[in-house]
């Protein structure tokens, strides 16, 4: 099978990670243009490649019937993945595959099979099952009413995670605050920006020459192409049945590193997303109308457990409990009103209790911020003590509501 079957394997393109306007002419005999090709980048994948290809190639053809192709693209796993697709190749006509020998890694992988993918819309899905097929159907129905990219997220309506343990959850939001702080106008676009199953048409793309790192290539297709229209479907990351997981430290320290080569490398990044990402006014006006009343509540009790006329508790201590009840005052009502729809999702006590402790840490970090912010204004730009305490009281509750709309109200717990 092995000296059989080699001619029928993609060429590896080489030089630039650039997607191609229109489809090569020489990909194959049968050089047709198609609506749809999937990606699905593998290593050591054996025992999860063939059910896999059934699985795919039965959905799809349901919907998109010989208009779609599926390629699997290898890094020539000891395990001889690609091998076993390429078996499949007589059954699945649909079906293409790619061995890399001289390259590594998820992104280029991905972007390798599209260089050589036919499709006006291109996809990429994991070969572990962690990614439901069936969601395949509603990211392409939101192609076809406009959106430019389509990403299946955990956060939405929807999504949710299976069972990972908590410094895994802890990883992924630590992921996403950085994200937000590093680069906020590509990162805030999406719920999901580590999700590394969507489909993006051709057009949005192609001619950017991509530059990723590590396994995360959604950041680099928002951060550096012109993607307009972005549509999020809920999807469920299932724990893989076969095979062994490939997620450690070191894909949180290329995620880093990808976030800081964006920022640095490119500077239309920020003006191009800022541009397409619509900042929810109507949510942060009734946050801030909340934060105020939290001024109140925490004045009112201050006054009440320090004042010498009534219960005189000293100032630190009473300060401590005064902050600690207006946060929970303003939980209560960011969750019933600011967020109420999200909330209504998950009321479970379980679910509140989450919630406000993640709403604790945003607003502790937001006063480490605000304290930061009222000295470098104070003693480099405005020597005024009240200009100063406004403006970091603006950049903390920037902070506080940017943070908690992604972070704190969103749906992640599923059954």
């Amino acid at each position: 099978m092995r000296n059989s079957h080699t001619n029928t394997l993609l060429t590896v393109p080489s030089g630039d990670l650039q997607i191609p306007k229109f489809p090569p002419a020489n990909v194959r005999t049968d050089s047709r243009n198609i609506y749809f090709s999937l990606i699905i980048p593998t290593y050591k994948e054996r025992d999860n490649i063939e059910k896999v290809i059934k699985i795919l190639s039965e959905l799809i053809e349901e919907f998109l019937p010989e208009d779609y192709e599926l390629i699997v693209v290898d890094d020539d796993s000891p395990d001889r993945t690609w091998e076993v697709a390429q078996s499949m190749m007589a059954e699945y006509p649909n079906l293409r595959v790619m061995r890399r020998q001289q390259e590594r890694g998820l992104s280029s992988a991905v972007i390798r099979g599209w260089q050589v993918a036919r499709g006006r819309v291109l996809g990429v899905i994991d070969g572990d099952l962690q990614h439901p097929p069936e969601v395949l159907a509603q990211l392409l129905l939101s192609i076809e009413q406009g959106a430019d990219l389509a990403v299946a997220s955990r956060h939405v309506e929807g999504g949710g995670v299976s069972s990972w343990s908590a410094m895994r959850r802890f990883l992924s939001r630590g992921a996403q605050v950085l994200g937000l702080i590093v680069l906020p106008g590509v990162v805030g676009r999406v719920s999901d920006p580590m999700s590394g199953y969507f489909m993006v048409r051709r057009s949005c793309i192609a001619g950017v020459t991509l530059n990723p790192v590590g396994y995360k290539i959604l950041l680099e297709v928002i951060g550096r192409t012109n993607v307009g229209e972005i549509a999020e479907v809920g999807y469920v990351f299932c724990e893989r049945k076969e095979g062994e997981s490939k997620v450690t430290w070191k894909q949180y320290v290329e995620y880093l590193h990808h976030l800081l080569r964006l920022r640095l490398t490119t500077k239309q990044v920020g003006q191009k997303s800022r541009q397409k990402m619509a900042f929810p006014i109507g949510r942060f006006l009734r946050f801030g109308l909340v934060g105020l009343s939290g001024v109140f509540v925490d004045m009112a009790i201050l006054y009440l457990l320090s004042d010498p006329n009534t219960l005189a508790l000293p100032l630190t201590r009473s300060k401590i409990i005064a902050g600690e009840i207006a946060i929970f005052n303003n939980f209560l009502w960011n969750d019933a009103w600011t967020f109420a729809d999200v909330a209504m999702q998950q009321q479970e006590w379980h679910h509140r209790v989450k919630r406000f402790l993640k709403f604790n840490i945003v607003c502790l970090a937001g006063l480490v911020i605000n304290v930061l912010v009222l000295n470098l204004v104070f003693n480099f730009v405005i020597p005024n003590r009240y200009i100063a305490n406004l403006s970091a009281i603006a950049v903390a509750t920037v902070w506080n509501f940017w943070v908690n709309l992604k972070l704190s109200w969103r749906v992640t717990d599923v059954k």
